[in-house]
């Protein structure tokens, strides 16, 4: 994972250590030495550490394979709500003017298509002084409808996650803003084409209606309504043209035109714009957040990492004179000729084993017997910074492998390009001791048959050449 700036990190990574942060807080911690131990190696502070430690669990436990299955099926729900908010859209249109065998009431077509948007957007702009769950609906439906289709428990960790995420960072709003208002654009476009498209094939009659209200009351609302977009260029009926438009006259065509340019520019200036600027905005400030986005070392679940991966002090280990592969060094790059050579170990050697073998080729890597916890985690720091083309392990054949050892074998030749395990016994002991329990020990931890060797001469030969 490349260790850039914490700014320039993409969301994913952030993602998947919140995904781990929520997995150990509710089931319990990970097992972790690889992902520590690279972690540690790490440049940067703590939250560096801790995203680093979260992407090695996370490709271990194929989370990122269920993060890109759970952001499918989000994107597909997505798109299928606009594909709905597009033939909304039309379908209001649609019903706003109706068949054109009975004249359209403006004020019902008016209401008809900005009447919900008008009232969700105020909604939306109240939402800065109230709570803003009630002005983000459709956002919030849409992860609602994700987190209903997730399967499994880590899948539905995903949403959750991303939720906290971004409440963290203050971007929940703007994320769920973003969608809602892109959805009511789209839907206002298909309205507006709509509109564009039928009332340009076919020919339409505007009328007002009243019982209660004076003629001159609509003039005045109908200049009123259209002089914002009548700033933007679209004309608005005169007086005498609203006044004539009682139903009882019949108004000459080019009245109509004034109506069809009127609604039209309505829906531009009250509908379309509005939406667009608040898409626009809430984009703008998403990206800004989300550009923020910081670990908090002080959650549950990254506090008690803090020092496992910044440990005040670090024993050194050196009780003895040390091997070639385990020699300190002073910057982080291999030294020449020590990536890709084949090495020689022992796990927990007897004293009654001599090692190394006397026998031992040229040009092999010996690093000694791994006996305590400290030789291991050299040996695992070293291979982690160059690792060996070829790997043997050799172990006590009379000893039961446990638990540990398996584990052991399996972080080494995680560094490995292939390895073997040579099954050790005394010279003056013959017979397979404990051999089949290892075979079949290491067949379940996944290592092949043909990769436990017994023989001296066909271990040593594989691992000068790699044949034998």
């Amino acid at each position: 994972m490349p260790l850039d700036d914490a700014s320039r990190r993409p969301l994913r990574e952030y993602w998947l250590a919140e995904i781990i942060r929520l997995r150990e807080t509710h089931w319990g911690p990970l097992e972790d030495a690889e992902a520590v131990r690279a972690a540690r190696r790490a440049e940067g502070g703590l939250p560096d550490r801790i995203l680093v430690r979260a992407h090695r669990l996370a490709e271990r436990e194929q989370l990122p394979a269920q993060l890109q299955g759970w952001t499918r099926s989000a994107l597909a729900l997505l798109a299928a709500l606009f594909a709905l908010a597009l033939f909304s859209g039309i379908g209001l249109a649609l019903g706003a003017l109706g068949d054109g065998a009975r004249p359209v009431n403006v004020l019902w077509a008016l209401g008809a298509l900005l009447g919900l948007h008008a009232l969700t957007f105020l909604l939306w702009l109240a939402s800065f002084l109230l709570r803003p769950a009630a002005a983000t609906g459709l956002g919030r439906l849409w992860l609602w409808v994700t987190r209903k289709l997730a399967r499994g428990p880590d899948t539905a960790l995903a949403p959750q996650a991303l939720l906290n995420l971004l409440a963290r960072a203050g971007a929940l709003r703007w994320l769920f803003g973003s969608i809602s208002h892109l959805l009511w654009l789209t839907g206002l476009c298909a309205a507006l084409a709509t509109l564009l498209t039928v009332l340009s094939t076919a020919s339409y009659r505007f009328i007002w209606a009243t019982t209660l209200l004076a003629p001159d009351t609509f003039v005045w609302l109908t200049q009123a309504i259209g002089w914002l977009p009548g700033l933007a260029g679209f004309p608005l009926p005169d007086a005498a043209t609203v006044l004539a438009s009682d139903g009882v006259q019949t108004l000459p065509a080019a009245a109509q035109v004034q109506w069809s340019l009127w609604l039209i520019g309505v829906v531009v200036v009250y509908g379309v714009l509005p939406r667009l600027a608040a898409a626009l905005l809430c984009l703008v400030v998403l990206r800004r957040r989300l550009a923020g986005l910081r670990i908090d070392p002080a959650l549950p679940g990254h506090a008690a990492l803090r020092d496992r991966l910044e440990p005040s002090v670090v024993s050194t280990g050196l009780d003895r004179p040390v091997d070639p592969l385990h020699e300190p060094r002073l910057s982080a790059p291999a030294p020449a000729g020590l990536d890709g050579r084949p090495v020689l170990l022992a796990l927990e050697l007897p004293t009654d084993l001599p090692w190394p073998p006397a026998t031992t080729p040229a040009g092999i890597q010996i690093a000694g017997r791994l006996d305590t916890r400290e030789e291991r985690r050299r040996i695992l720091d070293a291979l982690a910074d160059a690792a060996a083309s070829r790997l043997l392990i050799a172990c006590d054949a009379r000893q039961t492998p446990d638990r540990g050892t398996l584990t052991l074998i399996a972080e080494l030749a995680a560094h490995a390009q292939q390895t073997r395990v040579w099954l050790l016994l005394p010279a003056h002991e013959d017979g397979p001791a404990r051999a089949p329990l290892w075979r079949a020990q290491l067949a379940a931890l996944g290592l092949p048959a043909q990769a436990v060797l017994a023989a001296s001469a066909n271990a040593l030969d594989w691992l000068e050449t790699g044949h034998g």
